[in-house]
């Protein structure tokens, strides 16, 4: 199949570079053609519109910001959705909101081609380890065709329903991040205003049962933050307001979540919103009465 990408940020140019190791010469978009030179030099094709990938390509994958990003690269005369044709299909993985996917998803069917909601689990460590988890939502016949294309992205490839489905999963999954470094940042600074160094107290809570997978790449942030965010507090809170919303639909509350929501606020505020939103620390640090300082901005 000949594959096309729109959207080369952070995660979208890991999984480019996934997919020219695997062999494949994608044609792809980015709204700024700088940001993707260095993927061309390393046998990316270049193409000047969404449209112009969707109809070079018989699978296409999107990963953008938001739902006015996801609804810019869609419609228009430029758009995705004006190349597709029956036999195409569309994978989408930008973390939208669920009623965005599926309204997506009846445009994609009016053309003929087909669309898969997808998500991924993961950060650019994951992908460059060759350990991302892409989830989705949509038809089996699709989700069977799109299946080897996204396994040389990562080895975890699941059907976790219907479109829709995948957005929810990802939503569900990420308001976890910052719970739990908020969680893990007030263990280690009620140690660390007890007596105990920070460094000892982050060493010790990473090494017991405590630690997840992502506190053990992410939490060390806390002492030395990314020159690049990974994941950055617009971002994040943009995840955790899509939950909330979620969760008023379907009558779950959400209290962590919330206040996750308040303290990524209140890090905006205090001007750290730059930052990869491990930076949650030094805004707790900081309503403790510590001085405590992440380091330039990225």
């Amino acid at each position: 199949m000949k594959i096309g990408m729109v959207g080369l940020g952070e995660m979208g140019a890991g999984i480019m570079e996934r997919l020219l190791l695997a062999g494949h010469q994608p044609l792809a978009f980015n709204r700024t053609r700088s940001k993707a030179q260095p993927l061309i030099d390393k046998g990316m094709r270049w193409a000047d519109s969404p449209r112009a990938v969707t109809d070079g390509s018989d699978i296409v994958l999107s990963m953008v910001t938001n739902d006015d990003a996801l609804e810019a690269v869609a419609a228009g005369s430029d758009g995705i959705l004006a190349g597709l044709q029956p036999g195409k299909i569309w994978v989408e993985l930008s973390t939208v909101s669920p009623a965005t996917i599926r309204a997506l998803g009846e445009r994609v069917t009016a053309t003929g081609a087909a669309l898969l909601d997808a998500a991924v689990l993961g950060s650019p460590l994951t992908i460059r380890q060759g350990k991302l988890l892409t989830m989705c939502g949509g038809d089996e016949a699709t989700f069977e065709r799109a299946r080897l294309v996204l396994l040389d992205v990562g080895p975890t490839v699941r059907r976790v329903g219907e479109i829709g489905h995948a957005k929810v999963m990802k939503v569900a999954l990420n308001l976890n991040l910052p719970v739990q470094i908020l969680a893990l940042s007030e263990g280690v600074l009620l140690a660390e205003k007890s007596g105990i160094a920070r460094e000892v107290a982050l060493e010790i809570m990473l090494g017991g049962v405590v630690c997840s997978p992502m506190l053990a790449y992410r939490a060390p942030f806390i002492l030395n933050m990314p020159e690049k965010a990974w994941f950055g507090v617009e971002m994040m809170q943009k995840d955790l307001n899509l939950a909330l919303r979620l969760g008023q639909q379907v009558d779950v509350p959400l209290p962590t979540t919330s206040v996750a929501n308040e303290m990524l606020t209140a890090t905006r505020a205090m001007g750290l919103g730059e930052y990869d939103f491990a930076v949650l620390f030094h805004t707790l640090a900081r309503l403790a009465g510590i001085d405590s300082r992440p380091g330039p901005a990225p």
